[in-house]
């Protein structure tokens, strides 16, 4: 009975990862007008994310660039699918309760200036993203890669074989990985994922943390074989990853 209850036990655990995995996140990218980031996220902490759970919206991870002249919030929600997305967003415009924080908030003119949305699927590599709970202080990176054509399954194979594990043995967290659902956004040729820094409980100096990371990654003989290795047919990259330096707001699920 034991072994009978294990097997199903493993059953139902394997459909939960694969129902997470088969999630549609949306990254969205506020650009608030000056001097509007901090009620902007005033808005998000007292309303907006309680209104997101409740219109079956999950609040993933909300963060602000490292550099403070970037008047930016980034943040990621995720929901079933891609229908059941749209439904909820519509719900959550419709609220009552929304158009009243709304109304309020831009009572002095509008915070945001400008959103970019991208909808994305996790990567079959990509970690389940939940909560971590630390007392060490992390900057979050988000990086973005473009590929040449056709290019895009070798990104997928070098990060899912070898990257992921040689970041992790440089004090480098894989928080996850996705793809753009739509081809206006680079479905076919691009890489979204966030990865972290962690300060090991000294004072933390992000980029300098973040540089040393990286260093020792690149400098990895296994990365370097990694890396040659993919490209034995020519380079995988079209252009050179953008990037940002990120830390999670005070209201983020991920910390």
């Amino acid at each position: 009975m034991k072994r009978i209850l294990s097997f199903f036990t493993l059953l139902l655990l394997a459909a939960f990862l694969k129902a997470e995995d088969i999630r549609s996140y949306e990254l969205r990218i506020y650009t608030a007008h000056k001097g509007k980031l901090e009620a902007l996220n005033a808005r998000f902490r007292d309303h907006t994310c309680k209104l997101f759970v409740k219109h079956g919206l999950t609040n993933v991870g909300y963060w602000v660039p490292v550099d403070k002249s970037d008047n930016r919030l980034i943040y990621v929600i995720s929901s079933p699918n891609r229908v059941a997305h749209k439904k909820s967003w519509q719900a959550f415009l419709n609220d009552s309760d929304w158009k009243k924080a709304y109304k309020a908030s831009t009572k002095d003119g509008a915070l945001v200036a400008k959103i970019d949305s991208t909808f994305m699927s996790a990567t079959d590599y990509s970690p389940v993203v939940k909560p971590v709970i630390t007392k060490d202080i992390r900057v979050f990176e988000l990086r973005t890669y473009t590929t040449a054509s056709d290019r895009l399954k070798n990104l997928h194979a070098r990060f899912r074989d070898h990257t992921c594990k040689i970041f992790e043995n440089h004090d480098m967290t894989n928080v996850a990985y996705w793809t753009p659902m739509d081809a206006n956004k680079g479905k076919s040729n691009t890489l979204i994922y966030i990865i972290s820094h962690f300060s090991h409980g000294q004072p933390f100096k992000h980029l300098a943390q973040a540089k040393k990371n990286w260093k020792g990654f690149g400098g990895d003989p296994s990365w370097q074989k990694a890396r040659a290795a993919s490209e034995v047919d020519g380079k995988i990259l079209a252009k050179g990853p953008a990037r940002i330096y990120l830390k999670a707001t005070d209201f983020s699920p991920l910390k």
